[in-house]
């Protein structure tokens, strides 16, 4: 396995377009393997089994793609936010996820349209790798401050251990270890991908009692 440091590859120049992925779904309706690959399968079973509580108020899915994992998320949740721009994986999503009158399927380019709700389970899945330095910075803002005080930021990426991929999984996930604001519950690395649970702490005024 390839050693890496949170800063041996750098973000892309600009985040991926709406284009790209359109192009993508053209081609496959499902180009990465989703519904299919042993990687994929395990990967859900993994995040899933890595929520620490039984049961969530109100989730977001953000980038949830065809609704692989967002069909396994909808029994923990009491209401559901599950959000993409493409219209392929939209379309498929929301067929995923018919049967759960709870689960809300939208359409939304990110980090610009991120809902204004609060939420106790964020989870986001193999998308913070293709945004630019600054719309990272603007998703990570964004999806910190919309998380409840205890609630759970869920993050699971691919690793390129091969470098093949340069920036990953695991040089996104440093940069939101690094936020004050979260305390990292759990973590799973291997080969493949890397997979961190955070809870959002109290604000310190809050903690203090501040209330000024």
């Amino acid at each position: 396995m390839v050693t890496r440091t949170p800063d041996d590859a750098e973000a892309p120049s600009a985040t991926f377009s709406r284009e790209y992925f359109d192009r993508r779904y053209k081609r496959d309706p499902d180009p990465w393997g989703l519904a299919t690959k042993w990687y994929e399968r395990r990967k859900y079973a993994l995040t899933v089994a890595s929520l620490p509580k039984a049961h969530y108020r109100n989730g977001f899915e953000p980038g949830c793609s065809i609704g692989e994992l967002t069909r396994l998320l909808a029994p923990r949740c009491t209401r559901l936010l599950a959000v993409d721009f493409a219209d392929s994986a939209l379309e498929q999503a929301r067929a995923a996820v018919r049967e759960f009158r709870h689960v809300e399927v939208r359409r939304a380019t990110l980090p610009e349209q991120l809902p204004a709700d609060r939420y106790d389970l964020i989870l986001v899945s193999e998308i913070l790798y293709y945004l630019s330095s600054e719309d990272f910075d603007l998703m990570l803002d964004g999806m910190v401050d919309r998380m409840e005080s205890g609630g759970d930021l869920v993050a699971v990426h691919c690793r390129a251990a091969d470098r093949r991929h340069g920036y990953d999984g695991f040089n996104v996930h440093a940069s939101i270890e690094a936020r004050v604001e979260l305390e990292r519950l759990v973590h799973h690395e291997d080969e493949e991908f890397v997979l961190d649970v955070f809870r959002r702490l109290p604000s310190l005024d809050a903690a203090s009692g501040d209330g000024s």
